[in-house]
């Protein structure tokens, strides 16, 4: 368990520093790749001239705006590191390092359309409560079930 601690908190380092540092022109390159992908995932959800560049615009006097932060890097790093400390074979590794990118990027693009939604119906008070709630808590369910998947998965390379 304590090797286990040690990787993971290395990988987290190595990974936030190489893929999400603002100072590592690669991240900033990756990073902008993803808002980009996000914003394409949104696009055909949001009504006729909602997303104007980075922005969603909910009402006249309220926007919100997909930065950095909300392109759905971070949860990726967090399943990432723990998929890498953990001991199972390459191809499966990476393969599940394909499966938490693709999921996280596909409910990252949920949770955003449920801030959208209810920000729409209830006004800025409920953003909030939309993104930071609901939405965080969404990514945080998913990330745990995927590696619960990866962890059982891997049970069959493991020696006993």
């Amino acid at each position: 368990m304590k090797q286990f601690i040690f990787r993971y908190f290395f990988w987290l380092l190595l990974l936030f520093t190489l893929l999400y540092w603002p100072q590592n022109p690669v991240a900033l390159w990756l990073n902008e790749l993803q808002r980009q992908l996000t914003l394409a995932g949104l696009a055909p959800f949001l009504n006729p001239g909602q997303l104007q560049g980075i922005d969603i615009i909910i009402n006249p006097h309220y926007k919100i705006i997909i930065t950095q932060a909300c392109n759905g890097v971070i949860p990726v790093l967090f399943l990432w590191a723990g998929i890498l400390a953990f001991p199972a074979p390459l191809w499966y590794r990476f393969l599940w390092l394909l499966i938490g990118y693709v999921g996280f990027s596909i409910v990252n693009v949920v949770r955003l359309l449920m801030v959208v939604h209810f920000v729409e119906k209830g006004g800025q008070p409920s953003f909030y409560w939309a993104h930071d709630i609901l939405g965080n808590g969404l990514l945080i369910l998913f990330g745990q079930l995927l590696f619960m998947l990866y962890l059982r998965g891997s049970r069959r390379f493991r020696k006993y």
